[in-house]
């Protein structure tokens, strides 16, 4: 299947080439797309993070692209060379280490660049590390925050961390693995003893999830050694329901009996509290038997 044309501002045919975005294997090699492997094969040049390692990849599916450096140190520099080629007319392929370019690895410049050149920049999805451990973490999936790595200086760490005591949403970081026991601790005491997940060598031989409240988790770890890629799922806060006193419920009871008369039940008063409150509906209901 043939990849959309362009149109130039004037309506006539595209004359620049496209930029792909490519995602590529966080781990096991047979993760990768027909698309990709594509694609990879027709561009006239594969612009990546670290060549060697892409070099294995290219080597696994006979893909003889050409290839050149961008990582984070030289990505303002050769993004221009790049845009050069792409206005020449080239398409080119940018591919990161694994998973999804951009996501906290290089490719926002040359993505930036090229969209305000009027290169088509087209993405090629794949492999993500941060969906790939949310989607077996079970934790809630239907409203999550990336955060990116983790700050590397305990102070730091901990002030952001506290900093987030109240987002409810699931909170997803990738971390280093020699980082890893400290952020659990620094989570335990910013956060508190919260549901969390470790995804680590995900894809690979050793893939391993660690799932329990941080405190567990972080005592099951032994000595602290730990070795590849990990990404870190913490639970959201949950809305904490305050303690009602006797005192409190007996006021409720009675007020609600002198606004409600005999149009509720004494089992309709109970379920009404108990959902206004969250206190059990038997502790309700003793209150409600005075006259």
């Amino acid at each position: 299947m043939e990849e959309p044309s362009g149109r130039s501002e004037e309506g006539g045919p595209e004359t620049t080439g496209t930029l792909y975005v490519v995602a590529t294997p966080i781990g096991n090699l047979e993760d990768i797309t027909l698309r990709a492997i594509r694609i990879l094969k027709e561009v006239r040049l594969i612009a990546a993070e670290d060549t060697r390692r892409t070099r294995i990849l290219l080597d696994r599916y006979e893909i003889p692209t050409p290839l050149t450096s961008l990582y984070d140190q030289n990505e303002a520099k050769k993004s221009g060379l790049l845009i050069a080629r792409l206005l020449k007319g080239e398409d080119v392929a940018y591919v990161s280490d694994a998973g999804t370019p951009g996501i906290s690895d290089p490719g926002y410049i040359l993505v930036r660049d090229a969209i305000l050149r009027g290169i088509r920049v087209t993405p090629i999805p794949g492999a993500s590390a941060l969906i790939a451990a949310l989607s077996a973490s079970g934790l809630p999936m239907d409203s999550f925050v990336f955060l990116g790595f983790l700050p590397s200086k305990s102070m730091r760490r901990r002030k952001f961390l506290t900093s987030l005591r109240e987002e409810e949403r699931t909170l997803v970081f990738y971390e280093s693995p020699h980082r890893l026991v400290e952020s659990l601790k620094d989570i335990a005491s910013a956060l508190g003893d919260r549901e969390v997940v470790v995804s680590r060598e995900m894809t690979k031989i050793h893939e391993e999830f660690l799932r329990g409240p941080v405190g567990a988790v972080s005592s099951g770890m032994g000595d602290g050694t730990v070795k590849g890629e990990v990404t870190l799922i913490v639970a959201g806060r949950t809305a904490e329901i305050p303690e009602c006193s006797d005192e409190e419920l007996i006021r409720r009871c009675e007020q609600l009996k002198q606004e409600a008369g005999e149009e509720l039940s004494r089992r309709d008063m109970a379920d009404r509290i108990a959902r206004e409150t969250g206190v059990a509906r038997r502790r309700i209901y003793r209150f409600l038997l005075f006259p």
